[in-house]
């Protein structure tokens, strides 16, 4: 049978699978790399009448009594908002069960960063390609964003991928230049009375164009250098993230700054226009997006931008969608030390929070325990906390890394999580969940993208490995 697009419209059927020792068993299915210590996994149960061609409608096992959810659910947002940020690395917010409060607020910026997907324009023929199709002023209206007036669109963020390679449909599409990957937004005057502060939020979409794929898979450590007075050779990031990132088109007629300085102005204006207000950082971004979002994260507290005189700091968080690694141990520690929050929104069968880094990452740099091995500062790790969906489909592989799937499935079940730094599955807390039932939904992979089969991404994250194993270890 043919290999299933990577990019296609969601199949509602479904290959049940089947749950032993605690452990998926996939059909047919070609094996992904997985982490010894995978968190704590939900596991979708299929019921035992269903068949290969029925439409998944799961029976919900009983779970294990659940404690009580935290007093903080019913407490209002703007009482509990820093808690919600992060501020005790969501301690109680996730195990034994997701707090209501902290689930909302993810689906609500996983809602803002869909708004990426659903407004940029792929189509070749129209005169706003590669840009947002909409204004500032409508944008989150004519995406369907709930609530859209709590939030002010305040500038548009455009990326310029740094590449050099002779396969001309991407050099073609390279050499178009910028194109946009989110935006900034604040939060409204009567907003504010419901947040409990003045939210700054930045949003970033995933991976769309050939050039952005290319940049993916420059998977070199490279110093990350945002400090012009400390360049901390020891804090690296993935190149071609720091690549799209940093690149500018400043030789060009337009002189368009990097991604970087745009964001930097943008955010500083805003801290300084709302000094003396309680105020909040606040990134989201899926794939790709989450590592610009890791990226930004760390240059502002790097920076100090988010620091006021006689004030306390204003806290910076991630919320990571389906994010890959993005630095190496030195950037994870610098991150923690600078007081960033992540928490990071994962699927255990999604290949892309795997990368970079298959083998050669913060589950494989010491040895027993103790003795830490001499390639361990070039090993990429995760940054924050991780919060673990386990959710796969046979008729619809593209579904493991849709950013739709992750926001609907968030909001239909109990959840459990493990810190990025946790050594040991608690393999005896696996909770039921009701997987969503699709018919006809439109996933978040854009029409008009070109469609990549399944089969050929596998082949091209085998034929890169050697390369990211050279350039990790080396």
């Amino acid at each position: 049978m043919a290999a299933k697009s990577l990019f296609q419209s969601p199949n509602p059927k479904h290959v049940p699978f089947l749950k032993s020792d605690q452990t998926l068993v996939l059909p047919h299915v070609v094996s992904l790399p997985n982490s010894k210590t995978t968190a704590k996994r939900l596991v979708v149960s299929s019921s035992s009448s269903s068949s290969s061609s029925a439409v998944l409608a799961p029976h919900i096992l009983t779970s294990p009594v659940a404690s009580p959810l935290v007093s903080r659910a019913q407490a209002p947002l703007a009482r509990v908002w820093r808690e919600i940020q992060g501020c005790n690395n969501w301690k109680d917010l996730i195990e034994p069960t997701l707090n209501p409060l902290l689930q909302q607020e993810i689906t609500r910026y996983g809602n803002l960063v869909s708004t990426c997907y659903k407004a940029f324009d792929l189509n070749p023929n129209s005169k706003r390609y590669l840009n947002c199709k909409y204004g500032k002023q409508t944008l989150l209206q004519e995406t369907g964003v709930d609530q859209a007036e709590e939030y002010q669109v305040t500038k548009y963020i455009y990326a310029t991928p740094d590449i050099n390679i002779s396969i001309s449909p991407i050099q073609n599409e390279a050499n178009r230049g910028a194109r946009w990957v989110g935006y900034v937004a604040v939060s409204s005057d009567e907003s504010v009375k419901r947040l409990g502060r003045r939210d700054i939020v930045v949003t970033f979409r995933g991976t769309v164009t050939n050039p952005e794929w290319v940049t993916n898979f420059m998977s070199s450590l490279a110093p990350a250098r945002f400090d012009p007075h400390n360049a901390r050779p020891e804090v690296k990031v993935e190149s071609g993230f720091l690549s799209l990132y940093t690149s500018d088109e400043s030789e060009s007629k337009f002189g368009l700054e990097s991604c970087r300085q745009q964001l930097l102005s943008e955010i500083s204006r805003l801290v300084n226009k709302y000094k003396g207000e309680d105020m909040s950082i606040t990134l989201a971004g899926h794939s790709m997006g989450s590592s610009l979002a890791h990226l930004l994260a760390y240059d502002i507290a790097e920076l100090g931008l988010n620091r006021r005189m006689g004030e306390r700091d204003v806290p910076i968080t991630v919320f990571s969608f389906a994010g890959p690694r993005v630095g190496n141990l030195g950037f994870k520690k610098r991150c923690e030390e600078l007081g960033v929050k992540v928490l990071r929104i994962t699927n255990v069968n999604d290949p892309i929070t795997k990368l970079p880094g298959v083998l050669f990452n913060e589950n494989f740099r010491v040895l027993g325990g103790f003795y830490e091995l001499p390639w361990s500062c070039s090993c990429y790790a995760h940054v924050g906390v991780q919060l673990t969906l386990d959710f796969f489909d046979v008729q619809n592989i593209s579904c493991v890394h849709d950013l739709g799937t992750y926001i609907d499935l968030l909001n239909r079940r109990r959840i459990n999580s493990r810190s990025a730094d946790s050594d040991k599955e608690k393999d005896n807390d696996i909770f039921s969940l009701e997987f969503l039932k699709r018919k006809g939904e439109n996933m978040m992979f854009l029409k008009g993208q070109r469609r990549v089969h399944w089969t050929n991404v596998v082949d091209l994250l085998s034929s890169v490995s050697d390369h990211m194993l050279y350039c990790n270890i080396f």
